[in-house]
């Protein structure tokens, strides 16, 4: 069966080093080498040597190489090698400490940004490293 997804955006690049096709790309175009780095979108083929074009996948759905386990709907981030793996929710622990301002209703809260930079959202489930599983990208 092919691996086809529906890219509503497509960028061209050029590869910094060697890309593999279906991982997560950054910004400057190499291939994803933090856990939860930034991503540009998804290698829609792969580049054998820096100086070479390729195109990335930036919106729609892509189908990616995973890294790990994960179900349809999770967060999905980028590991070290630009494979999709399950990202973890934000969250916020209790403190210690009573609030008493009137302005602790959460009213005041705006913004903020996970320490993983997500991609999007698994379509599909993955049950091992290196399926292909289609991702909704933001």
């Amino acid at each position: 069966m092919a691996r086809i997804g529906n890219s509503t955006l497509s960028l061209s690049g050029v590869a910094g080093g060697p890309i593999t096709a279906n991982r997560f790309v950054g910004y400057d175009d190499n291939q994803v080498s933090v856990q939860g780095g930034k991503i540009k979108g998804v290698a829609e083929y792969g580049a054998s040597a820096a100086g070479q074009s390729f195109a990335v996948t930036a919106k729609g759905t892509a189908f990616v190489e995973t890294g790990g386990v994960f179900n349809p709907g999770d967060p999905i981030i980028s590991d070290n090698v630009g494979r999709a793996i399950a990202g973890s929710p934000l969250t916020i622990a209790a403190g210690a400490t009573a609030v008493t301002s009137t302005a602790a209703n959460g009213a005041i809260l705006a913004g903020g940004a996970t320490p993983d930079y997500g991609a999007g959202n698994a379509l599909g489930a993955s049950t091992a490293a290196g399926q292909f599983v289609e991702i909704l990208l933001r």
